[in-house]
């Protein structure tokens, strides 16, 4: 089972925390400076392989990967493959590199509720539900689709009171229909 996730910068920054057993903030944010203190004193030279029963208590490793600015963390049980899950880690940048063109740090931070639905595709309650880039690629443009942005909810909400504004003029016929009907042409070309 994948106990967290985590992506920190060089510099201890915690770009993404996400743990799948309960812990109080404080635990958590000890473990992550915990983590990125056994990952900041690591020669680059060694393995990504470390085990983490001193920080996050028995049965406890933790593989990651270091790009950038940017490391990638994974903390697991042994019932997970410590290879199978640096192949996981790998999916993940790929998975983040198709979705933001060569990701950064900024995208991470920019993109946060993007980067927990790619990651809730690939894992779901500690449990590695999809590792296939193209498939979970696939579930986040789905998801993508669902959800109208901010602007297009506003002209939408403005296109509804429009159609009350102009079914009230209709009504009492004080408005000309050409001043009335210019929002509504207006939201029909940008929603072109």
């Amino acid at each position: 089972m994948i106990k967290a996730v985590m992506v920190m910068n060089t510099q201890g920054k915690s770009r993404l925390a996400k743990f799948y057993e309960y812990l109080s903030v404080e635990k958590q944010q000890e473990l992550i400076r915990g983590v990125f203190s056994v990952l900041c004193s690591r020669a680059e030279n060694v393995s990504n392989f470390i085990d983490a029963e001193s920080i996050f208590g028995l049965d406890s490793r933790l593989v990651y990967k270091h790009f950038a600015t940017l490391y990638f963390v994974f903390v697991f049980d042994s019932s997970e493959n410590e290879l199978a899950v640096l192949d996981l880690i790998q999916v993940f940048v790929e998975t983040l590199d198709k979705c933001f063109q060569n990701v950064c740090e900024l995208d991470i931070v920019f993109n946060y509720s993007k980067i927990h639905t790619i990651l809730d595709e690939m894992v779901f309650g500690g449990q590695v539900v999809e590792t296939s880039s193209s498939e979970i690629m696939k579930a986040v443009e789905e998801i993508s689709k669902c959800f109208l942005s901010p602007f297009l909810l506003s002209c939408v909400k403005m296109h509804v009171d429009d159609v009350r504004l102009e079914a009230a003029s209709n009504a009492i016929s004080l408005i000309p229909k050409s001043a009335s009907g210019w929002r509504s042409r207006y939201f029909r070309l940008v929603m072109l």
